[in-house]
């Protein structure tokens, strides 16, 4: 039979509203959750929600310092299932995180078993391995039982967790954090503790301290593994006066400790004869060793650092990556500055000290603000520590005036309790006794009548009222308040001091030298190649410098058009009769066992054009650039590099107009001759010559018909020199050119006696 009852219907419940505010509001309470309670450490204990649960269910199960270890799964299950209803994984990628010295500059958690590696392993599983506390996160949740933290119900209302640790150890710049929140990130590196204490230190004696004053003790990073910090101090100290910046960390090259105990820092290790290898001892934090080995590796592989034979991994507990250079040759400052700029052996850490404040207020610090609210956080710590006392004093007392009276009137207490029925009210009534102090006496064994009892109790109420009077002093005056936290301080820095195995710093703080002038040319070896030029266009080079009136051998139907002496590291200029020029590496050029190869396989040069030149491209050289109409211009070399394969247009051309003539001027050259097809020759100042980077030029030879035959550069007072005719192969010099000495642009005379048929110099 139907119900009667009509159920409630559950469209009624449905809220009209407009979806993008209903979205914002949701997603503001999802991007408040992750800022607050997840991705940003909170200033005063440097923690996480997760690594603050994972320390107190440590401690909950007693996995002290002294006590033995518990297995991985163990503290897991407790965090999850007590403190933090995340998955099991990510709460144990925490704990593995806090166990690895590479990761923490002071670890919270001591490990057993294998809790991965810096190559980037993963850790055991959470069955296999087991952990405990360390004695510095002891440090860190010091006073949890003194009343110095609020205690806020766990996320099943059935516990309680702390909301903070109380700690003197200063774990946010300590062992730094990262977290990516909501529209927000953290980023702070590990710092050494004795600097923070001796920054702190002088912040408490001097409140209007200047930054610049904290930064001659507080130095920068120190990271876990160590490497070099090559910035300026300038650009340090503007990072941490901000709050942001950028940081770069390198590498450490050294092959170990030198007999001072400083590193050996250059990091070359002589192998005899000459030879040598190069030993990388730290890598820059958060790099994967693996990953570095196989981004060095990919290099030589791909020829990208042509100066690199191999890269091996000899590191055991040390690190330890050997570098082997091509040849003994190699600059070894060249190799590393290679490897910084090609490699994750140097990069950048973005510094960002962005944190939860005491009222749970994210922001980005500085330095003196992160201490000045860091000491402040202390100070209520240690109030709230010193009334925690007062009041346990107090009620200690209050016990031992009961205990004291019940001494001095011993005889009628017992006969009260030993003859009255209820004997509490009457010993209050006859003595003036409080509830918990006749109570107290009542609970009394009998051994504690003896005599001693009571001095002893004066003695214990004596320290106390000593010990009430100190505490209430403290809280009366600021002064001593700060005098308390420098000496506690102090006893921190001893026991992290520069002269400690944990405390000694790691990290070098050293600038760079100025970083040179870098491109991968630097890395080619020079060797000696004669490079040849056939006439159909195959480009080949032979070792070494060959006589260039060798009989080299062609493809059938081809012949030579170029031989030049040339080295691996020269770039060569390729020009070409439509006015563009052409950029080739010397290195790149295939051997000359067989033809060679296409140049137009390498450079994009029209099918059209032909080369009329290629020589080696020097760093403010010249050349005169003419076309066979007799205009032409001055061009520096280093205007005619080209970057890409389609080369760089340099001489405009037009219908009937080539680049003919590429002559290469000589420093101590002053002067161009000219000789045109109609045979007439025009000497002149080269100074007349416009230096230009790109166009047609200036006339340099006027003529009613035909073209330019030949030009060339000359020093006027030596002359102008061309080889005889025949096989004597004998020279003619006519040194009184003044004859043929005209402006730029005349159509010229007959050159003298002598000179050859065929118009060329």
């Amino acid at each position: 039979m139907a119900s009667t009852t009509s159920e409630p219907d559950p469209f009624d419940a449905i809220v009209d509203a407009p979806f993008d505010s209903a979205l914002s509001e949701r997603y503001l309470v999802y991007a408040l959750s992750t800022i607050t309670a997840r991705s940003l450490p909170d200033l005063r204990d440097g923690l996480k929600p997760v690594h603050r649960r994972l320390l107190w269910a440590m401690r909950q199960l007693k996995l002290n310092p002294t006590d033995a270890f518990k297995k991985s799964a163990r503290v897991v299950g407790d965090v999850i299932g007590k403190y933090h209803p995340h998955g099991d994984a990510s709460v144990y990628d925490a704990m593995v995180r806090l166990a690895q010295d590479w990761s923490l500059r002071y670890p919270l958690v001591e490990g057993q078993g294998n809790f991965g590696n810096v190559d980037g392993d993963n850790a055991a599983a959470y069955r296999y391995t087991e952990a405990r506390l360390t004695r510095t996160a002891m440090q860190l949740m010091a006073g949890l039982d003194e009343g110095t933290v609020n205690f806020v119900p766990t996320y099943n209302g059935e516990d309680e967790e702390p909301e903070i640790f109380p700690g003197l150890f200063p774990n946010l710049l300590a062992n730094g954090a990262s977290g990516i929140a909501v529209g927000m990130a953290t980023n702070i590196p590990s710092h050494n503790v004795a600097e923070i204490v001796d920054a702190t230190l002088l912040l408490i004696d001097n409140p209007a301290v200047e930054h610049a004053q904290l930064m001659q003790v507080f130095h920068g990073p120190d990271l876990p593994t160590g490497g070099v910090v090559v910035d300026s101090p300038a650009v340090i100290s503007a990072a941490y006066e901000t709050g942001r910046g950028a940081i770069r960390v390198r590498g450490r090259f050294s092959t170990g400790k030198g007999e001072g105990g400083s590193w050996e820092e250059t990091g070359i290790e002589k192998l005899g004869s000459g030879q040598w290898q190069l030993v990388v001892s730290e890598i820059p934090y958060m790099v994967q060793k693996s990953k570095l080995i196989e981004q060095i590796a990919a290099l030589i592989a791909d020829k990208k650092l042509p100066i690199l034979e191999d890269v091996r991994d000899e590191s055991d507990e040390q690190i330890r990556i050997v570098l082997v250079p091509k040849s003994r040759n190699v600059d070894p400052e060249l190799l590393k500055e290679s490897l910084y700029r090609l490699t994750d052996l140097e990069t950048r850490f973005g510094l960002n000290l962005n944190v939860l404040d005491a009222h749970r207020t994210p922001g980005v610090l500085g330095l003196k603000l992160l201490l000045q609210e860091w000491v402040i956080s202390q100070i209520d710590i240690l109030l709230r520590r010193s009334r925690h006392r007062l009041e346990k004093i107090a009620a200690r007392l209050e016990l031992l005036e009961g205990y004291i009276i019940a001494f001095l009137n011993l005889d009628r207490i017992i006969e009260i309790i030993r003859t009255e029925d209820e004997p509490k009210p009457v010993m209050m009534a006859e003595f003036g006794l409080t509830d918990r102090q006749a109570e107290a006496i009542l609970n009394m064994r009998l051994r504690s009548l003896r005599k001693l009892e009571e001095m002893e109790l004066r003695k214990e109420r004596d320290e106390l009222l000593a010990e009430q009077a100190d505490l209430q002093a403290l809280l009366d005056d600021p002064k001593l308040q700060k005098r308390r936290l420098k000496a506690d301080l102090r006893a921190l820095r001893k026991e992290y001091g520069p002269e400690t195995a944990l405390g000694r710093r790691r990290t070098t703080i050293a600038e760079a030298a100025p970083t040179r002038e870098f491109n991968m040319d630097a890395m080619i070896e020079k060797e000696p190649v004669t490079v040849i030029l056939s006439a159909k266009g195959w480009i080949r080079a032979a070792k070494g410098h060959v006589p260039l009136d060798s009989d080299f051998k062609f493809k059938e139907g081809d012949g030579p058009a170029f031989a030049l002496h040339a080295q691996t590291t020269d770039k060569l200029l390729v020009a070409a009769d439509n006015g563009r020029f052409y950029t080739l590496g010397a290195d790149k050029l295939p051997g000359a066992r067989g033809f060679g190869e296409p140049i137009r396989t390498m450079v994009d040069i029209d099918p059209e054009a032909h080369i009329v030149a290629i020589l080696p491209w020097k760093a403010k050289g010249q050349l005169l650039l003419a076309s066979n109409t007799g205009r032409g211009f001055t061009a520096e070399m280093d205007e005619l590099l080209a970057e890409t394969r389609k080369g760089r247009g340099v001489v405009s051309t037009k219908p009937g107009v080539k680049l003919t003539h590429v002559r290469e001027i000589a420093p101590e050259h002053d002067h161009v001759a000219v000789i045109g097809d109609n045979r007439k020759l025009v000497i002149f100042a080269l100074s007349e010559v416009p230096i230009l980077g790109k166009g047609q030029g200036v006339t340099l030879q006027r003529y009613k018909d035909g073209g330019m035959a030949d030009l060339v550069t000359l020093k006027f007072e030596d002359g102008l020199t061309w080889t005889m005719g025949g096989e004597s192969g004998r020279v003619r010099v006519e040194k009184d050119l003044l004859p043929w000495k005209v402006a730029r642009g005349a159509a010229g005379r007959l050159p003298p006696n002598g000179f050859p048929r065929d118009n060329k110099f």
